[in-house]
């Protein structure tokens, strides 16, 4: 090429800036060696690059000049670095450093001149590297991108990336060249050079209008060069262009740059878009390009100035079309960003980014705001306030209430949605130019203007700053596109393309056009239009799911529709008639078009179509003889030169109803009474009527309303003329005050309301219900009784179902409600009206904030905003049970009508109440179908009706209804379906027993399999039911359906398990290991002690009915089933994949995805979701979740990663784990001890930047188990009985605990039992076993004391950890605490002292608590005691003193009534009795007679019994005599299962047992009490549970052995473990013997469901033999042995035998069974 065709651009005073096609291969070489001399060149590229032939071109090039100028190369070498690694990774500390040692290493010195190869990566670092290396070298920038060449090559700016952001280190350093090398981008893919446009129409939108312009006509020619193949040619008639506007942008950047080097001010120019897209950008890398990034940043940055009153509308408008046309997104929602990225943005997150901005001045944001296209508001940037970015930037805002008193306002709402809509479509068809002003800037408008640009259909341009559309139309010659016509949620836009597209002509390329939509409107109907035009002779295809008539739609382009007669339904949407009308002109012959079906809707609007083509040429003549007939010509349209669009009606509502219902003043000045539009009547229709005072003229509407809370209630309104404008009149009916008794407000004529953007009647129910307005759904509209001004607070977010019209009716609301109302979806009314929010704050004085709803998710955790439907907060909607007849729906729904206090309602008995018919009697002729339809409409109506606070059991059969399973499925959406099953073979027991319904006229077993798959289909919780009994719910200790009401919070959002575990410093989840969790049952209660949750490593069970072993649906059901039956910890499911070091296959991905569902729908607290996870599993759970807490995790099994250097390997994964994660979990392999403190550091930088970010950071390895230690939140334990460890260098709990006592980490605690006498007290010795077997380093001593005084020094130390409370103090303690618990006051009593400490203000709160009524629970419960659920009994008390209260309040939660007092002292237990409520129903028995008298029949006599008198000394004779008759009544009933708790410790067999037992009576020692009430307390105390054994032991006098010694007296054990050979699923078993006066041998092995199965242990010995031969040998020894230990000792074979002699067990001997152990050894510890 020759060297005078480059074009050079000046900057800074120097040509320095050169552009032209072919420069590297022609012109590169030549200039350096002649201009810019030295004698080291270095080349740096990435290693994508040097496999190009860039590099081989460059060297061939330069060694030719070389030889021209007769030098070697010892005179000028070229170095070549060619291992940059590719992408923005690359550009940090980290690669600068490799360079400059690379540079340092080949001797390189200051008169090196380096070579930036690449794009902006590349030029950033290396600029950076030239900047600082030997204190500044030259170099030149070769962008090899669009977006380097327009952008980050010109201007000096060098960087790196930081963790904190971007460039946020570097220099200004200019190079001494730029060399643009156009013939770069051919290779480049469309992506790229779109991403490169972003900064093209950044500078352009910031300088220079005619440019901006150019741009715009432009877009059609580029982007299609661009779809051409890549390679040499692809710019080929487009050089120019393309030429001209890098020149361009160039050119402006050098200008900019001039004039301010160093960015003082007008160089802020340049980062327009930038603020707010770097933030983005920080977040969304690497799948979001940086010039995507930016050009949603210059949309948001647009906005902010119009919200700032800066910034026209249209502006926004114009600029979000420009920017849309080269293929960028405009919105976080974009499809592009959507399909590359699940990632969100929190508004903290980016605000935090744009805070470290470096054009801010301290801590004040400044950007850039335009004030038009092409210039900006100031020559430099501005600063914001925080709270307008955040309103920008916000998905919700915060409306809050008041308007300035007096106000009298003017609005012009935006022209008119369906005004605008039509009149692009007409000017598109018709031919000629049109000036089109107040066009609506709407997302809809939007779509239709890109959908015609689409399609061919007209050119246009902006002028006057965006307020005139000038659009050229092409006379109706469309033509069918290649590429999907996306129109959102744009449901006018999609009701006329579908027939405008059906005119278009077939290309080479297309011969037909797909038209598509978002979700929402893949479901809005379009059948009738669809079917008009296919008896028409379209071809049009349904694309959606089987049966679908909505979009997406696949059109053949036809040239038209054959016209003639078309009959039309149109009841449904007027939109249909419309847009026949507007395209029949084009048909093939003129059309008459029939409206049948009955009633048209919306008449109005077909009138207004009508009127507008007689606008632009056309008209339409109604006939006079048919009804509902029009005849349209066959011609085409004439674009008038000049149309203003009206404001929209509709939208007008709104400042009017602002008006209404804040009392002040409004007019809008251009519609009025000649409006074509129906929605202009509400001023007078609605308004007026519920009294305000309104004016309307032909132009123009005023409205003032009257004293705020005095609107009037309106008896009826037909709104079908004006059916958009219902939702804003239901608001203003809400705060309707009662006129003459009544303020319903009926609205009618609205019934197309349910098929718009949502089911808006609906709708307004459900969201006014928030503010405790009541209102009920009608066939075609909707009543509302008004509350006047009584408006509750909203009680959570308005949901606006992303419709316009319900934001900004809800937002009018918000100006009245109380306090502040917080409305979701904010940016939705940017379909009408963009500005909105602007207005009502600009225009009413309405203050308002943007929010990010950090709800508090449903386990607890201030959740991300990751999904749409992750966040929704407690669910309220009304609960449907569906499943088989006989799986249990009915006693599902009792127990969860119970637990949720709702009503339960039968479905199958409402049917028989409503029908007036039992099911047999409507069945007796095989009516099936009546009787499916019955059953239908009793769904509707319920649904309908009772939409919130109930359960409902249907009935088996409901899913065989197509219609009531589609209701179902859609009630899952923001409600559940709760799917109920139980073991297959037990409901098809109870199918052939129960007679009470019509018996199944095929086989049941059939029935199940064809229904099966339904249920599961439209249910989104399943709940599979182990065999329980349900008199089991009771109060206290633990509960057999804890299980069912666990998983019933979790799925309704009233679970606190993540807000329990986040108030704890240290919090552990165990990994259960085993194949199966049937084989860990027994010791699930064992290794669940101290751990928080329970993980279920679903890739390590083992299915045996699989070949590959890996578990099937049906296999995790049960499994997970089973695991929530024998614990009541919150759970996590984990199905690990091989590569993250599991044992699931990475590949398999739909039966990875079978088993998220089967764990989300059981209830599962947490899901562990992979970083690796492919996209759409991650999109699956995250829309499936409900309540479900998300744990991102990424695990580096192989240790490829490093926390050093700031954890600059991490930094990716977290942050893209943070996007979706409600938990972030990072696990490593630890190589060293110091890799643990290169984890800790990053530990402590995750809680100070992100300090509502739960994370767990661990390191795999023996060397990484300090991490574990140290990680604090939810550390992963395995506990010594599992099979396996789930990781490597995994501890056990306690261990843990252990390790953080000994460094200081946990705070050695004191605790210690007030009152007198203590000295024999069994508490230390429990707490101090506990404290030891948990890892606790606490102690628990005695304090005597008979003066409540006394322990306040203790009670309020620092060192205080809890205090029981024993006689004579459980009063005097009182007085002395700040709170007492509620159990604790009604007893009147406190056992037990807890200190809690205020996180944030370190205080620290005495509570007292009561834990004596729960030991006497639990007490009861293990020895079998429980209430019917389905019929009351009795129980009773004996005794009046203060233990008497605590057994009252146990027996009452229990669920027992009537409660019988039995004593002598009748004004004693009178007095007692009134401390109680009425509720407990307790009788008073001091007499025969009154005990003979309370009890008539068998049912009223007591089934449970607790002594409270001493048992130390007789019995009183008169209480004896009545404890005798009540004793020998229940005897000669034959009442089984009675039992007595005795609560006198001594002696331990009481003279009340003995009566007891004389009767038939179960009795049960206090000391069994005691064990509870001091399991409790530990629970208090610690939050951990522990073992019931251990406590009962330790209580008992029994210690744990850990060794054999010789010689020490006076110790002994209750149980040994061992290993039982042969049973890997089995790690130990203890066999114990029970004292007292029934010896008995009880035999516990874990690794079997039944305790006494004989083990064969070594192929001779078994454990019955052997406990025989044990029991021999104590009967040998004689002399009053109470009790026998039996062990297993696995080193000799040997069976050992402990005898306990007499009650004190002060001696103890052994004799060996079998094996070589020697005599003469003692157990101790």
């Amino acid at each position: 090429m020759a060297t005078d065709s480059v074009t050079k651009v000046p900057i800074l005073g120097k040509e320095s800036i050169i552009v032209d096609y072919g420069l590297w291969q022609n012109y590169v070489a030549k200039d350096l060696l002649a201009n810019i001399q030295t004698s080291t060149y270095v080349l740096v590229c990435d290693t994508n690059l040097a496999k190009l032939e860039y590099v081989s071109t460059f060297r061939k090039a330069f060694h030719e000049e070389r030889e021209k100028l007769e030098k070697t190369e010892e005179d000028v070498r070229l170095l070549i670095y060619d291992r940059v690694t590719p992408g923005e990774t690359s550009k940090s500390r980290k690669t600068k450093a490799e360079v400059e040692d690379w540079l340092l290493a080949q001797g390189c010195t200051r008169d090196t001149v380096i070579l930036a190869l690449g794009g902006g990566v590349v030029g950033d670092m290396i600029g950076f590297v030239a900047a600082t290396y030997m204190r500044g070298v030259r170099f030149c920038q070769i962008p090899t991108s669009l977006l380097a060449m327009v952008d980050s090559s010109i201007g000096g700016k060098t960087a790196i990336d930081v963790p904190m952001g971007k460039n946020l280190v570097g220099s200004f350093w200019q190079p001494e060249r730029v060399y643009i090398d156009l013939q770069f981008l051919e290779t480049l893919d469309k992506r790229q050079v779109c991403n490169g446009m972003a900064e093209v129409v950044k500078t352009a939108a910031i300088w220079d209008e005619v440019e901006f312009e150019r741009l715009e006509e432009g877009a059609g020619a580029i982007m299609a060069a661009l779809d051409r193949p890549v390679g040499p040619g692809r710019f080929e008639g487009v050089e120019e262009v393309f030429k001209r506007i890098v020149l361009g942008s160039a050119r402006v950047k050098a200008e900019v740059v001039s004039a301010d080097e160093r960015e003082g001010g007008l160089r802020n120019l340049l980062n327009f878009g930038h603020s707010i897209g770097h933030a983005y950008e920080a977040i969304l890398t690497p799948e979001v390009l940086h010039g995507e990034a930016v050009a949603v940043g210059m949309v948001k940055e647009a906005e902010l100035a119009r919200c700032l009153g800066v910034l026209e509308p249209g502006a926004v408008a114009r600029l979000t079309k420009a920017i849309e046309s080269y293929g960028l997104p405009t919105s976080l929602n974009s499809k592009l960003i959507t399909r590359l990225t699940g990632k969100k943005c929190p508004v903290d997150d980016l605000l935090g980014r744009m805070a470290v901005d470096k054009k801010n001045a301290g801590s004040q944001k400044k950007i850039v705001l335009l004030s038009a296209i092409g210039k900006c508001h100031e020559p430099q940037a501005t600063k914001v306030q925080d709270k307008n970015i955040r309103i920008i930037l916000s998905p919700s805002i915060l409306v809050k209430p008041g308007v300035p008193k007096g106000l009298k306002a003017v609005c012009r709402p935006p022209g008119s949605k369906s005004i605008s809509n039509r009149v692009l479509l007409l000017a598109a068809l018709g031919a000629g130019e049109c000036r089109i002003t107040n066009l609506l800037h709407s997302d809809d408008t939007q779509f239709m203007l890109t959908a015609i640009a689409k399609l061919g259909g007209a050119t246009y341009r902006w002028e006057n700053e965006g307020r005139v559309l000038v659009l050229n139309g092409n006379g109706g010659a469309l033509k069918a596109c290649t590429d999907e016509i996306y129109i959102g949620n744009a449901g006018t836009a999609s009701r006329f393309l579908t027939t405008a597209v059906t005119l278009a002509q077939a290309t080479n390329d297309a011969s037909h056009t797909v038209l598509t939509g978002n979700a929402r409107m893949q479901e809005r109907p379009q059948g009738p239009l669809v079917d008009a035009l296919r008896s028409n002779g379209v071809s049009i295809d349904y694309l959606g799911k089987e049966g679908s008539q909505s979009l997406p739609l696949r059109i053949t382009a036809a040239g038209g529709f054959e016209g003639g007669d078309i009959e039309l339904t149109a009841k449904v949407s007027s939109q249909y008639v419309s847009s026949i009308l507007m395209c029949a002109p084009y048909a093939k012959m003129p059309v008459t078009l029939r409206l049948v079906g009955g009633k048209v809707i919306s008449q109005l609007y077909i009138d207004m179509t009508i009127a507008m083509m007689a606008a632009f040429g056309v008209h339409v003549t109604r006939s006079k003889t048919e009804a509902n007939v029009y005849h349209v010509p066959k011609q085409q349209y004439q674009n008038p030169a000049t149309y203003e669009v009206e404001s929209d009606a509709s939208s007008a509502t709104y400042p009017l109803a602002m008006a209404a219902i804040t009392g002040t003043t409004c007019t809008v000045p251009n519609i009025g009474s000649a409006s074509l539009q129906g929605d202009a009547r509400f001023a007078v229709d609605v308004l007026r009527p519920m009294g305000c005072e309104v004016q309307q003229t032909e132009s123009s509407t005023t409205v003032t309303g009257p004293v705020v809370g005095e609107l009037q209630a309106v008896k009826e309104i037909d709104m079908e003329p004006m059916t958009d404008a219902f939702l804003t009149a239901s608001v203003l009916a809400a705060v309707a005050k009662p006129a003459k008794g009544a303020a319903t407000t009926r609205i009618v004529g609205i019934a197309n309301q349910r098929q718009k953007e949502c089911n808006r009647i609906q709708a307004m129910r459900v969201e006014l219900a928030k503010f405790g307005v009541t209102c009920r759904e009608l066939e075609d509209g909707i009543e509302i009784d008004g509350v006047g001004m009584e408006l509750q607070q909203a009680t959570e977010a308005i949901h606006c179902y992303d419709d316009h019209r319900v934001a900004m009716s809800f937002a009018v609301l918000a100006s009245v409600a109380s306090k502040g109302t917080l409305i979701e979806e904010r940016e939705c009314t940017g379909k009408t009206w963009p500005g909105w929010w602007d207005v009502q704050h600009q225009t009413f004085g309405v203050d308002m904030d943007g929010v990010e709803p950090t709800k508090v998710h449903a386990n607890g955790v201030l959740t991300n905003g990751v999904n749409g439907t992750h966040d929704k907060g407690e669910v309220k909607k009304s609960i449907f049970i569906i499943g088989m007849r006989g799986a249990g729906k009915t006693t599902t729904g009792g127990w969860a009508a119970k637990i949720l206090g709702w009503p339960l309602v039968d479905m199958d008995t409402e049917l028989e109440r409503t029908v007036g018919m039992t099911i047999p009697e409507m069945l007796k002729d095989n009516d099936w179908d009546g009787f499916r339809a019955k059953e239908l409409n009793l769904l509707q109506t319920i649904m309908r009706e009772k939409p919130t606070g109930y359960v409902f059991a249907t009935g088996g059969g409901i899913v065989e209804t197509p219609e009531a399973r589609k209701l179902l499925k859609e009630w899952t959406q923001d409600g559940m379906v709760l799917h109920v099953t139980r073991e297959i073979s037990l409901v098809m027991e109870f199918l052939n027993r129960d007679k009470t319904r019509p018996a199944y006229v095929e086989d049941m077993m059939g029935v199940y399999l064809r229904r099966k798959p339904w249920f599961e289909d439209i249910s989104n919780l399943h709940f599979h039911s182990q065999t329980v009994d349900p008199s089991q719910i009771v109060a206290g200790w633990s509960s057999p359906l804890d299980d069912f009401e666990r998983f019933l919070w979790t799925m309704t959002g009233k679970s606190s398990a993540m807000r329990k575990i986040r108030r704890k410093m240290h919090s552990f989840f165990v990994s259960l290991t085993s194949p199966r969790i049937n084989d860990i049952v027994d010791i699930i209660p064992e290794v669940t002690v101290g751990v928080d949750a329970v993980e279920l490593r679903a890739d390590l069970l083992v299915d045996p009915k699989t070949k590959d072993g890996l578990p099937n649906p049906e296999f995790l059901i049960d499994q997970v089933a089973t695991l929530r039956a024998n614990t009541t910890l919150p759970l996590i499911f984990t199905l690990r994949t091989v590569s993250q070091g599991g044992r699931w296959p990475d590949a398999d991905v739909k039966d990875g995805l079978t088993l998220y569902r089967v764990a989300l729908r059981m209830g599962f607290d947490f899901a562990d979701l992979e970083l690796t996870a492919p996209k759409e599993l991650k999109e699956f759970v995250l829309s499936h979740r409900k309540m479900c807490t998300i744990v991102a995790s990424h695990h580096d099994p192989k240790g490829t990663l490093s926390w050093a250097n700031g954890a600059e390997d991490w930094v990716p994964h977290f942050n893209a784990a943070r996007e979706y994660g409600d938990i972030v979990k990072l696990v490593g392999v630890a190589k060293s001890i110091s890799d643990n403190d290169d984890l800790k550091a990053f530990h402590r930088r995750v809680k100070q930047d992100h300090p509502d970010l739960p994370f767990i950071g661990l390191n795999m390895s023996d060397a990484g188990k300090m991490s574990r230690v140290t990680n604090g939140f939810m550390t992963p334990v395995s506990h010594p009985a599992m099979p396996v460890k789930a990781a490597p260098g995994q501890l056990a709990a306690a261990d843990i605990r252990k390790v953080l006592g000994l460094v200081g980490e946990i705070e050695p605690k004191k605790f210690c039992i007030f009152g007198t006498p203590v000295q024999h007290s069994r508490s230390p010795a429990l707490h101090n076993t506990l404290f030891e077997l948990t890892g606790l380093p606490h102690h628990y001593g005695l304090f005597e004391t008979e003066n409540a005084k006394d322990a306040v020094d203790i009670i309020r130390a620092p060192n205080f950890g809890g205090a029981s409370v024993t006689i004579p103090l459980k009063l005097d303690i009182m007085p002395l605490l700040d709170g007492i618990d509620p159990a604790a006051a009604t007893i009147g009593a406190v056992n037990t002292i807890v200190p809690s400490t205020d996180p944030h203000t370190d205080k620290v709160t005495l509570t007292g608590y009561n834990t004596d009524w729960q030991g006497m629970v639990l007490a009861l419960r293990n020895a079998g005691a429980s209430p019917s659920s389905t019929t009351p009994e009795a129980a009773m008390v004996i005794g009046g003193g203060g233990t008497a209260r605590a057994a009252l309040y146990a027996l009452h939660s229990m669920g027992y009534s009537p409660l019988y007092l039995v004593g002598r002292n009748k004004t004693k237990l009178s007095a007692l009795i009134q401390n109680f409520d009425p509720s407990y129903n307790i009788s008073l028995l001091s007499s025969e007679s009154e005990a003979a008298a309370a009890m008539p029949t068998p049912a009223t006599l007591p089934r449970v019994a607790i002594g409270t008198i001493p048992g130390d000394s007789p019995i009183d004779p008169g209480l004896r005599e009545i404890l005798c008759q009540i004793f020998s009544m229940t005897e000669g009933e034959g009442l089984g299962g009675t039992v007595l708790l005795e609560m006198a410790y001594k002696p331990s067999v009481t003279s009340l047992m003995q009566l007891a037992g004389n009767s038939g009576w179960k009795t049960v020692a206090g000391l069994e009490a005691l064990v509870g009430q001091g399991i409790h307390q530990f629970r208090l105390w610690t939050d951990i549970v522990p073992l019931y054994g251990v406590c009962r032991d330790a209580v008992m006098g029994l210690i744990r052995q850990t060794s054999i010694k010789p010689r020490q007296n006076n110790q002994c054990l209750p149980r040994l473990y061992a290993t039982i050979p042969g049973n890997p699923y089995s790690p130990f078993a203890y066999y114990k013997v029970f004292h007292g006066t029934n010896t008995t041998l009880n035999f516990v092995n874990p690794g079997n469901k039944n305790p006494r199965v004989t083990i064969n242990l070594d192929g001779s010995l078994q454990i019955r033999a052997a406990a025989q031969q044990c029991v021999q040998a104590a009967k040998n020894q004689g002399g009053g042995y109470s009790s026998v230990d039996v062990h297993y000792r696995t080193s000799t074979v040997a069976w050992e035998c402990v005898m306990y002699y007499g009650a004190n067990r002060d001696k103890a001997y052994w004799d060996v069974v079998d094996g070589d152990v020697g005599e003469g050894y003692w157990y101790s510890t």
